[in-house]
């Protein structure tokens, strides 16, 4: 098992860099890495290029860059694999995998099955993914349980619809005349359990920081500060721990080089004026901590590899969701919302919680399931409910 390592915050802060760093770090550690790359440009920092099949490209890491035309292909075998399973006449062994084209929005999908295959092949101790660090990547990381909730929850509209009821007394003979499993036990779930699994799975692996952990990643700037802040909330809505943050001061413009070279004395008020800006960015992203990577271009590489974050005290950072039965609370950690921005609704065994631009549907366990929420309230970054 892998721990996977991705990077979040506003395009121009750093991120494929610090990406490109921690793999080497890790690799320097005598751990086996793979960075995956998504935008060929990202290449360029390591001075080759990649193709869609790993190589190595240092001692003890392997780059590959997730390209999603041969990644549906490789997925699209798969699928007929497993509808061979079911269906005594395949229908899908005439369409090839090669001559499929990707359409908008697949790539996400396409990429994060990628991320599960490499993580269980067994190959790797660190895997670390570059993408676009933005609410696509978080989207991503959160189609495991989107996904299983709209299985889950319109199968269940179709068993309880009209539909539903008047074709299920006709569905076990049709199904034994067509599929290669019988339906008797339950009409609907079968074909689904190892669709059903895997996405356990892929929740499972998402909400443990000792898998899946992400570090945002901030300049000065206030619009970075921003961004970063935003989508440190917008993680928690997909179950994804936010391990800290890294205020990158590698990148640096032009101007601000050649002020730093101007006088003494402008040099110490220039260090006064990071130290309280480091100081700004501390207090927004409290209680994360915060690493700060100095400009250093002559140390290169090395500078960014030590001064980066200890990845493995990640789980040390609140948790998105706690459910205590005992006493009937929920708890979510919703960092950078306010309470006007958090919306809470119940629907039979689930809540939904809106924040932002991202919905979360939580199925509560037998305990709580039923029960009606008594109270909710929003305190210090945390939604607390109880029931």
């Amino acid at each position: 098992m892998a721990v996977i390592l991705t990077f979040l915050g506003k395009g121009g802060t750093g991120k494929t860099t610090l990406a490109i760093g921690a793999a080497k770090r890790f690799a320097s550690q005598g751990k086996r890495v793979l960075l995956a790359l998504t935008s060929p440009a990202s290449a360029l920092l390591l001075g080759q290029s990649l193709d869609a099949e790993p190589q190595e490209i240092a001692p003890n890491l392997q780059g590959v860059q997730l390209l999603s035309t041969p990644l549906l292909a490789k997925g699209w075998q798969e699928v007929k694999q497993m509808e061979a399973q079911y269906l005594q006449k395949p229908f899908f062994q005439a369409v090839f995998g090669e001559e499929l084209g990707v359409l908008p929005g697949m790539d996400s999908s396409i990429r994060l099955y990628a991320l599960w295959k490499y993580d269980a092949s067994g190959n790797y101790d660190a895997i670390v993914y570059d993408g676009d660090g933005d609410l696509s990547t978080l989207r991503m990381l959160g189609t495991p349980e989107i996904l299983s909730w709209y299985i889950r929850r319109f199968r269940q509209v179709f068993i309880d619809s009209e539909l539903g009821q008047a074709l299920s007394p006709f569905v076990g003979p049709v199904s034994s005349a067509v599929l290669n499993v019988d339906w008797s036990a339950d009409n609907f779930a079968q074909p689904t359990q190892q669709v059903d699994r895997i996405l356990d799975e892929g929740k499972a692996k998402i909400a443990d920081p000792q898998q899946v952990t992400a570090y945002l990643v901030t300049t000065d700037d206030p619009g970075a500060i921003a961004t970063a802040r935003y989508l440190w909330g917008s993680a928690q809505q997909v179950g994804l721990t936010v391990g800290g943050v890294i205020l990158n001061k590698s990148v640096v413009a032009p101007t601000e080089v050649a002020k730093l070279a101007n006088t003494l004395s402008s040099l110490l008020e220039t260090f006064d004026d990071e130290a309280t800006k480091t100081s700004q960015v501390k207090e927004e992203f409290a209680p994360l901590p915060v690493s700060v990577v100095p400009f250093s271009p002559s140390q290169g590489w090395e500078a960014i590899m030590s001064n980066l974050p200890d990845f493995s005290e990640a789980s040390r950072a609140p948790r998105p969701l706690t459910i205590d039965v005992k006493v009937g609370r929920v708890t979510l950690f919703l960092p950078s919302f306010d309470k006007k921005q958090v919306k809470l609704t119940q629907y039979g065994p689930e809540i939904t919680i809106e924040a932002g631009d991202q919905r979360r549907n939580i199925l509560l366990p037998p305990q709580l399931s039923g029960k009606p929420v008594k109270g909710a309230k929003f305190q210090d970054g945390y939604l607390i409910i109880s029931f």
